[in-house]
């Protein structure tokens, strides 16, 4: 068999100890695997079904010379790509495996797109493709060169730190420094201190002279994330420095003069905090010149697959795997979710995926486990609301596309986005009748 596939320019490694070779397949991945079905110790269907579970990408194949169709139905339910009758030429051979292996030279080439896509769809570190995030673009390249004060508002995890960076690479102040702050970490006696610095002295502690965020930021900008927790008293004089462009460190007498942009971002409503009072009037309006909105996740629509390549190549590269993405039911799980922590959860989301996968696609049971055990988002494509567990849902979308497509295997197939033979095997899997 091994000189028989040699006209298909593929590399071919071959045992006769069924466990050797397992262990081989989880080592490195072949994109199909050619087994026996009788074999010493462990055979054929055990095999499958060891395969599939580690990484359902790999197309198995299996051979016997005791052909029954009863065995021919298991192998292909339990998720075989062929099955074929010894003896069989070798012509016969390469005829059966040639559309294996064309599938996965399309599946990379796909991939590839994907990568060329996220290229194209990336500005200034940021990922999307969506109308918001274009929109999004064009509002960050009119307001760099001319911005003083920016306010950046929207949810948490939808990468308010990353338009700040954006808006500092683009402006006028991209050679000096980006000096971060967040403002929900710091101790309330200590905020003026760390914003403009103190004199030997000041206070009890004060050891030496220390110099505060604004200057650090001379010539730079200087990033005040979740501003809406920065305390009444340090408001103010917050908005005499952003007026004056001068600070003066606590127990000097001296101000000095700072040439610093601001960019403040926070998750609240500081209308609302307004009008109760915990946050100032004026230095909302000093800040909020501009106000820029960041879309949450689930507003940015068709960024949720363009975001996953991106983190999964991200995450292979950091882990040293080779992950070429994830399966179809592992998708359609994401898109059932609702995102409360928008692009950041979907970071660690992916990043749990690509550390808990063996193979080189992220399967459902590599997620983490709200996501499998938890009530599908509202507005699910295909999904009941009544629809509680994995199961059920994969049920239901069966159904329905079988229901679509009036019966037709290779329709529902198809509109499921998954094999012919895969169908069957859930169908089997969950009683649905032909």
């Amino acid at each position: 068999m091994q000189t028989a596939l040699q006209n298909l320019e593929v590399e071919t490694n071959s045992f006769t100890d069924p466990e050797a070779g397992l262990e081989f397949i989880f080592t490195h991945h072949p994109q199909i695997v050619l087994t026996d079905l009788v074999m010493p110790g462990l055979n054929g269907m055990e095999l499958l079904e060891r395969v599939v579970e580690f990484d359902p990408s790999i197309d198995v194949v299996l051979t016997t010379a005791f052909y029954s169709t009863e065995s021919a139905v298991e192998a292909i339910r339990k998720g075989a790509a062929d099955y074929l009758d010894k003896p069989f030429p070798p012509h016969v051979l390469r005829a059966r495996l040639a559309p294996l292996l064309a599938r996965h030279r399309a599946r990379l080439s796909a991939l590839d797109l994907e990568r060329s896509l996220a290229a194209q769809a990336s500005f200034a570190g940021m990922i999307g493709n969506s109308p918001p995030m274009w929109n999004l673009y064009s509002q960050i390249q009119r307001i760099a060169p001319h911005y003083r004060t920016v306010l950046i508002t929207g949810a948490t995890g939808t990468g308010k730190e990353l338009i700040a960076k954006a808006l500092h690479q683009l402006g006028p102040s991209s050679a000096g420094p980006l000096v971060p702050l967040n403002c929900s970490a710091v101790v309330e006696s200590l905020f003026e201190s760390e914003l403009f610095g103190h004199m030997k002295g000041a206070f009890t502690g004060a050891t030496q002279d220390k110099a505060g965020l604004f200057e650090h930021a001379h010539n730079g900008t200087l990033f005040l994330d979740e501003i809406g927790d920065m305390p009444l008293s340090t408001q103010a004089k917050l908005l005499r420095a952003l007026q004056d462009q001068e600070i003066q460190r606590l127990g000097s007498l001296h101000p000095r003069k700072v040439n610093v942009r601001v960019i403040a971002a926070t998750h609240h409503d500081l209308r609302a905090m307004i009008a109760e009072r915990t946050f100032r009037e004026d230095l909302f309006y000093r800040l909020s010149m501009i106000e820029l909105k960041a879309p949450s996740l689930l507003e940015r629509d068709g960024d949720l697959q363009l975001l996953t390549r991106h983190f999964v190549a991200q995450f292979a590269a950091q882990f040293n795997k080779s992950i070429h993405g994830l399966t179809y039911r592992a998708q359609l799980l994401l898109r059932q979710h609702n995102w409360p922590g928008n692009v950041r959860e979907l970071e660690n989301v992916i990043g749990h995926a690509c550390i808990m996968v063996m193979g080189t696609m992220i399967d459902v049971g590599d997620l983490p486990d709200f996501l499998r055990h938890k009530e599908p988002a509202a507005g699910a494509p295909l999904i009941a609301p009544e629809a509680s567990s994995l199961d059920e849902q994969e049920r239901r979308l069966l159904t329905e596309a079988l229901a679509k497509t009036g019966g037709n295997q290779s329709g529902a197939a198809r509109l499921l986005r998954i094999s012919r033979d895969t169908l069957r095997y859930r169908m089997k899997k969950h009683g649905i009748n032909a």
